[in-house]
């Protein structure tokens, strides 16, 4: 059977040869690779015909009201940014399949309330067979667990808030 990067050596192949179909046999398995003939591009004739131009709308003016919503709005914002500052959100390293324990049968590196430093383990992120430790890389206490346990994860995906020390 023909592993993955083989089989990637032989898409390359064919993509820079001239020939347009390959089949290959080895041990009972069959392949048969083929390239995509594009069709001839046509040529087609676009003609434009314009009589009048569209009339501009005039610009809208905006109510003073509205203005003065606007500035309170994002003083709220800041408010709550500033209250929230001494948040952390530990991200996804990699795209892969997240898993909070060591093991199936293990309890979990960290559950909402746990105590971290900046080298504790929190969870795997397993990518092509590799289980990858994730660390805090900061200190404090964790506040949420975003992912669930066997989610596929996404590069930079939140999986945990971790309030800071």
């Amino acid at each position: 059977m023909l592993k993955v990067q083989e089989l990637k050596e032989l898409i390359k192949a064919l993509d820079a040869s001239s020939i347009d179909e390959l089949k290959f046999e080895q041990d009972g398995t069959k392949l048969v690779l083929k390239k995509q003939v594009a069709p001839a591009p046509s040529v087609e004739k676009v003609v434009e015909v314009t009589r009048e131009a569209a009339p501009v709308p005039a610009p809208v003016a905006i109510p003073r009201e509205e203005k003065a919503v606007a500035p309170a709005a994002v003083e709220v914002e800041q408010a709550s940014s500033t209250s929230n500052s001494n948040l952390h959100t530990i991200t996804s390293p990699m795209v892969g399949t997240f898993y909070a324990a060591p093991s199936p049968d293990a309890d979990p590196y960290v559950k909402t309330g746990a105590k971290v430093s900046t080298e504790s383990v929190v969870c795997i992120v397993e990518a092509m067979k590799l289980m990858n430790e994730i660390e805090a890389e900061v200190k404090g206490t964790i506040v949420e667990v975003l992912a669930e346990n066997g989610e596929l994860v996404e590069y930079g995906q939140p999986l945990f808030v971790v309030e800071l020390v």
